[in-house]
């Protein structure tokens, strides 16, 4: 796989140069669901200013999984599935079940102060998920996100020195720095931004499956980016995204919870082709949410597709899967048509 060079910490400044508007304008595109193009590209003459475009075959990889009543379904067939792109029937070219394919996961660990008490029940089952899950062809990072987003172990596919990192991780308020408001609570839970650099600077380039899992109480304080471009990048990166809500409940005085920002958290996970898990505070439900992420990994399938629309416009095209009556259906809603040509899609 090919690797991109990060530093170690995502630190603030690291974090604003990425989001300035006019290197964000020179960026090159990110690349979308499609994988490479095919190896013989076709010439196009543009001939308003006489650049070539070179375009060529794509395939769009939808990563899905199905289940009914009585849970996940593994005998689909390509002739069982139906799938559109903006509304337009589509033929499958390919269709697989993929649980050995070799998988790239993120964790985004919340360690802002509402996190306090949740911590060390969010380090003991994301250790113990990661040993499960990662096979030798398998590969995890770790990043926190508080009022910093920073990368806390880079990739490896081992589960020891992942579980290393994480128990060094530690509640971020800001205290000392001016970063603190008068009732002790940080200003920044760089949610979005530790979504969007996952994503963009180290899941872009990557091939395969892709998943993020972010342990949070779903709230976003001081983040240069949105949820549309977090989510967006997460997209274009053909990344799964699965959020397990866990919160602590004394931080937030025993109120009830139900934060506006769950509507958010199931948007990007939705979008992406994941979910939202809610756990409360609660440890047993913890191990439960890791253990239903890897019956999903477990059960994956990969269809593929050649678009009839064959513009590189960069424009987003909806997907509708279907795969018969009374099973559901959880898969990315669309993708970006941008053709950059590189690997990982």
């Amino acid at each position: 796989m090919r690797r991109l060079t990060v530093p170690a910490v995502f630190s603030a400044v690291f974090a604003a140069s990425l989001f300035a508007p006019g290197l964000l304008a020179q960026e090159a595109p990110s690349p979308t669901g499609p994988p490479p193009r095919s190896d013989a590209p076709e010439q196009v003459e543009r001939q308003d200013d006489l650049q070539t475009l070179k375009i060529g075959t794509q395939l769009v990889n939808v990563y899905f999984s199905a289940r009914d009543k009585s849970g996940y379904i593994t005998n689909l067939k390509k002739d069982d599935c139906l799938i559109a792109e903006n509304k337009e029937p589509q033929t499958i070219k390919n269709f697989t079940q993929e649980k050995n394919l070799p998988l790239t996961i993120g964790i985004l660990l919340d360690t802002s102060g509402s996190q306090q008490n949740v911590l060390p029940l969010e380090q003991e089952s994301g250790a113990t998920f990661l040993k499960d899950v990662l096979t030798p062809k398998d590969e995890a990072f770790l990043i926190s996100f508080d009022i910093n987003v920073d990368l806390l172990s880079d990739y490896t596919n081992s589960p020891r020195e992942i579980r290393r990192a994480m128990d060094k991780a530690r509640i971020n308020t800001g205290a000392g720095t001016g970063s603190v408001t008068g009732n002790s609570r940080a200003k920044g839970t760089l949610l979005y931004d530790a979504v969007y650099l996952a994503a963009s600077e180290k899941l872009r380039a990557e091939a395969g499956r892709k998943i993020l899992v972010i342990l949070t109480d779903g709230g976003d304080q001081g983040s240069q980016e949105t949820l549309k471009t977090a989510s967006e990048a997460a997209q274009k990166a053909n990344a799964i995204v699965y959020v397990i809500l866990i919160a602590d409940r004394g931080f937030y005085g025993g109120m009830s919870l139900g934060y506006s920002s769950d509507r958010d958290m199931e948007q990007l996970a939705h979008d992406t082709g994941g979910r939202v898990i809610n756990v409360g505070n609660n440890g047993k439900k913890l191990e439960e949410a890791f253990d239903q992420i890897q019956d999903e990994l477990r059960t994956q399938y990969l269809l593929s597709y050649d678009p009839t629309n064959k513009k590189v416009d960069g424009t987003f095209r909806t997907i509708n899967l279907d795969c018969g009556k009374g099973l559901k259906v959880q898969a990315r809603k669309g993708y970006y048509a941008v053709g950059d040509g590189e690997p990982g899609n």
